[in-house]
């Protein structure tokens, strides 16, 4: 017999609602509804989210849905980490929502840091400097509105809210705002308490698997969905993506691939230290409780933001397009930092590479091949430079990197990692997100024995590629070029 679920996943770029099913011990999805997700822009707020037509765009999925007259059991949100609601008394919306892009983030650092030093952050947290941290966006907020806030809910688990009436914050999503302590698994009071804000405004804290309630009476009566159930699954896409690795033992590391790149290991407690703060990682929670050590590096963005520039030009190229044009371009022959700032949010990505090559005596791409090229090898000697760092604090010896997610799909990539790495990597699933969504609403359901069951049945249904490595001596060459970069 059948069981059927659905995983509604928001991406930086998209959104969509998918359809999980599975069925003697084969799992199978389908999208039933994509739709873009393009931040707004004013004078006055920066960028924002425009969460109405987001729920909006969710809503036509369920009716989507519906429309199938399949027994679906259960449905969870999952989105990427340290946006939130603000939600008043009532429950409703303080709008707006901000983008975690927004030109705010520096002034709630600055805030932030008057009140509470860096090491005390981390040592409380354990989570690595990003300026756009809830934490820091929250320094940021003006005391009108965190006065008129009755809860503070992080933006995965608002939409599990909207869905069902409940408030409450997910482990895995908590972890990232860096107001979470890792230890005792609660909200940080240190934190909360030396920024004078009120600890009841922060939703209380769920473990991964909690069934929050029935869908809404009225989107269960437009979408024909009755009964089914609104579960917090991993409302972190990463912590999600990362629930679906088909990995076995200790000696792999992941990497969840798009946008962002999110790359590291699975542990069963955090690793809080003097190291660990230097070197920038992270500890986030995964299902379990289990921690996801990483970094947040960079990732596919750079190489969306050229594309972006090419279609203003007139120049379209798809990501396919994109890869054999960098295929065919000379390797090695510049080289960029994508963890430096000038890459985060650059006005026009393409002269940011330039410049970045003419202050370091490089040549500038001279073709969108050689300007992809650049990118995608920049990125694979990053992963390289990320996993020593892992070895290093964990003293694990890693021999294989599961690239899961959209960024999965790109083969070249994937063989660079490879290349850079030393290691073997296995690509996909592409939909490693949903995948995870979905295997923890059927965990928690009792359709699914336990987290190991899971990801064996992820792998014996989905299709993953490997990858072994190739011209090891001039990728070797280049990550001493990399890293005298990426030092300096």
């Amino acid at each position: 017999m059948s069981t059927h679920y659905l995983a509604c996943d928001f991406g930086a770029e998209s959104g969509r609602l998918m359809l999980g099913t599975l069925n003697a011990g084969q799992l199978a999805l389908e999208e039933l509804h994509r739709f873009p997700n393009i931040p707004l822009e004013d004078s006055r707020h920066g960028l924002h989210w425009n969460v109405s037509q987001l729920f909006a765009e969710v809503q036509k999925g369920l009716k989507i849905a519906g429309e199938r007259n399949l027994p679906i059991s259960s449905i969870s949100v999952d989105g990427w980490g340290v946006d939130y609601f603000l939600l008043d008394a009532e429950g409703e919306i303080i709008e707006p929502t901000f983008c975690y892009r927004n030109e705010r983030n520096q002034q709630g650092v600055d805030h932030v840091f008057s009140k509470v030093p860096w090491e005390e952050v981390y040592g409380e947290t354990g989570i690595q400097f990003i300026k756009f941290n809830t934490l820091y966006q929250l320094g940021a907020e003006t005391p009108e509105r965190l006065d008129k806030a009755a809860t503070i809910l992080p933006l995965g688990d608002g939409f599990n809210h909207l869905l069902c009436g409940v408030a409450k914050a997910e482990g895995s999503m908590a972890s990232t705002t860096q107001m979470y302590d890792p230890r005792s698994g609660d909200w940080s009071d240190t934190l909360i308490s030396a920024m004078g804000w009120s600890r009841n405004k922060f939703a209380d804290i769920v473990s991964s698997g909690t069934h929050l309630g029935p869908l809404k009476p009225e989107l269960a009566e437009a979408s024909g969905l009755g009964g089914i159930d609104v579960i917090a699954t991993c409302s972190h896409d990463t912590g999600a993506a990362v629930a679906a690795v088909p990995a076995v033992g200790e000696d792999w590391a992941y990497l969840s691939s798009g946008t962002w790149s999110l790359i590291g290991v699975e542990l069963a407690k955090p690793i809080i230290s003097d190291q660990s703060r230097e070197l920038n990682f992270t500890n986030e929670i995964g299902y379990g409780n289990t921690v996801r050590l990483l970094r947040n590096v960079t990732g596919l963005w750079v190489v969306q933001e050229c594309r972006r520039e090419w279609q203003k030009l007139g120049q379209s190229y798809d990501y396919a397009a994109l890869a054999q044009l960098a295929t065919e371009a000379e390797p090695f022959v510049s080289l960029i930092n994508p963890d430096d700032d000038c890459f985060f949010s650059p006005d026009n990505m393409l002269e940011a590479i330039k410049k970045f090559c003419l202050d370091t005596g490089q040549p500038v791409p001279a073709s969108p091949g050689a300007y992809i090229r650049c990118a995608l090898e920049s990125l694979a000697l990053l992963y390289r430079r990320r996993l020593f760092e892992v070895s290093e604090l964990t003293g694990r010896t890693l021999n294989k990197l599961h690239i899961v997610g959209g960024g999965s799909k790109n083969a070249l990539l994937n063989q660079f990692a490879a290349n850079a790495t030393g290691m073997e990597v296995v690509a996909g699933p592409a939909e490693a997100t949903a995948l995870g969504n979905i295997i923890v609403q059927a965990i928690t359901l009792g359709h699914l024995e336990n987290l190991e069951d899971a990801r064996q049945v992820v792998g014996e249904s989905m299709d993953v590629e490997s990858y072994l490595p190739k011209d090891t001596v001039s990728w070797q060459a280049a990550y001493q070029r990399f890293s005298r970069l990426a030092d300096s």
